[in-house]
């Protein structure tokens, strides 16, 4: 069922629609009752759309795995979901409150009442990350408050699971977040550290008490980077109101090094409510922006670290083997799947802790002359459908959800997106099928054959039967 025909009166599952609560570029919300009776909840609904992002479709994946592993106040109650097969959504419980949001158009807030919201939010973080989840997506929209007072922190499209597969790092190649609230590692793709999330709750407390974003709302990745090396002016400076101990708090939240900021969100907590015990340092005393010399000081560090970063993120991305299998769900045969499924069976069971990464090329043309098409003759969205795919052909394995992943990944060159899909997630063995030779195959080359020749792993291949 396509969003855009979702109405308020169907029914999906046994939830009745009842109003679209909002429309969002990833995402629709629908609040819906139970057939059967019972509270009002809310249903989130993937966008599909032809001109949609891919990121919307991994990110629904990564919060129906994540969501199910969270219980406690500062979290949505996850209800039911839904797969790609039928009708994808996720039901949670409707949070009565309203978000951060409207707080900002009140902005500047005096700065008591600004300690006593980060305060809140900062005791969320805490639990979330002693459930070891990052949210890495932590902005005004995404806290509700409930009736008690305590913060909900809901969307975990963006968020990562220390023991689960990383599925937004493993597919996309770029910095993922919302611009004025992503923290400098996130920028540089590092997304395991849960002090991203202390910067950007320090993001926000700065705009409350300023009403000004400390880095602004850039829209390109240069823009992103300023935060890299350039400071942001002080609070003081912006609001003389600004009790030097709260710009304590705040700009050591915002400090680029994570190693400077805040180490645990418990900490942050106990300064903002213990105003009278913050250990005051230079940045309580700051009333303008660090000079140019101590900026390019700073640029040229993050210059000569680039490289060293941008290994420690794949190397973080998985602590057990990875066995990649490659699968050819448009125009594979019955004999070549079960050759696949055997050989792919028995290299995953030979390694204790191992994930099995289901991998598709969706295939591209190499002629950039026009976007490529996303949907199919009939109007379905062929990286869903590809997905779907790819779940009925692991099926037969019977792998734990935790175990198995599933990719669909696009380009004009299916040997080489396999490849750099290997590189880049450090991926320890690959399987893949060949369907036979030919006079032709034989002059063009192969997938299989430019994998094997290319691949820094072992590769196992699996040719299909006479």
């Amino acid at each position: 069922m396509e969003q855009s025909r979702l109405q308020a009166g169907m029914s999906i599952d046994g939830f009745r629609l009842e109003e679209r609560l909002h429309q969002g570029s990833m995402a629709s919300l629908w609040r819906v009752v139970p057939a059967d009776g019972g509270p009002p909840l809310v249903m989130k609904v993937p966008s599909l759309h032809q001109e949609d992002d891919p990121a919307a479709i991994v990110g629904f994946e990564v919060e129906q795995m994540i969501l199910p592993t969270l219980s406690g106040i500062h979290v949505p109650r996850l209800v039911a979901s839904g797969d790609f097969s039928k009708q994808p959504y996720l039901v949670m419980e409707l949070v009565p409150g309203e978000s951060l949001r409207p707080r900002f158009d009140r902005a500047p807030l005096p700065a008591e009442e600004v300690a006593s919201i980060g305060a809140r939010v900062a005791a969320a973080l805490h639990d979330l990350h002693g459930q070891h989840v990052i949210h890495l997506d932590v902005k005004p929209s995404n806290i509700m408050f409930r009736s008690t007072g305590e913060v909900v922190l809901i969307d975990y499209g963006l968020a990562r699971h220390d023991h689960l597969p990383d599925l937004l790092a493993e597919q996309f190649r770029i910095p993922m977040g919302t611009a004025p609230y992503m923290s400098p590692e996130q920028i540089r793709r590092t997304r395991s550290d849960p002090r991203s999330d202390l910067f950007a709750l320090g993001v926000m407390l700065y705009h409350l008490l300023t009403d000004a974003r400390p880095f602004g709302n850039p829209g390109s990745v240069r823009g992103l980077r300023r935060r890299l090396y350039r400071d942001p002016v002080p609070p003081r400076a912006r609001n003389p109101d600004c009790p030097p101990w709260l710009q304590e708090v705040i700009l050591r939240c915002l400090e680029v090094d994570p190693a400077q900021r805040y180490q645990t969100a418990a900490q942050v907590v106990f300064d903002l409510q213990h105003s009278d015990q913050v250990a005051l340092t230079e940045r309580s005393r700051r009333l303008r922006r660090d000079g140019i010399v101590k900026v390019m000081r700073r640029w040229m560090k993050t210059l000569a670290t680039e490289g060293e970063l941008a290994n420690s993120v794949v190397g973080r991305l998985a602590k057990a083997p990875i066995v990649l299998v490659a699968i050819d769900v448009a125009q594979g045969s019955a004999g070549l799947d079960r050759g696949l499924r055997v050989a792919a069976r028995r290299v995953f069971e030979s390694e204790p802790g191992a994930r099995l990464a289901c991998v598709t090329v969706l295939r591209t043309s190499r002629l950039a002359v026009a976007a490529p098409p996303t949907v199919d003759a009939e109007g379905r969205n062929l990286r869903v459908t590809r997905l779907v795919e790819l779940k009925h052909w692991a099926r037969p394995l019977d792998i734990a959800p935790g175990r198995v992943t599933y990719h669909v990944l696009e380009s004009a060159d299916p040997a080489r997106a396999i490849i750099e899909f290997a590189t880049s997630n450090k991926v320890d063995q690959i399987v893949i099928g060949a369907r036979g030779s030919s006079p032709l195959r034989r002059y063009l080359g192969s997938v299989s054959s430019q994998v094997v020749a290319e691949a820094d792993c072992t590769v196992t291949v699996v040719k299909a039967p006479s």
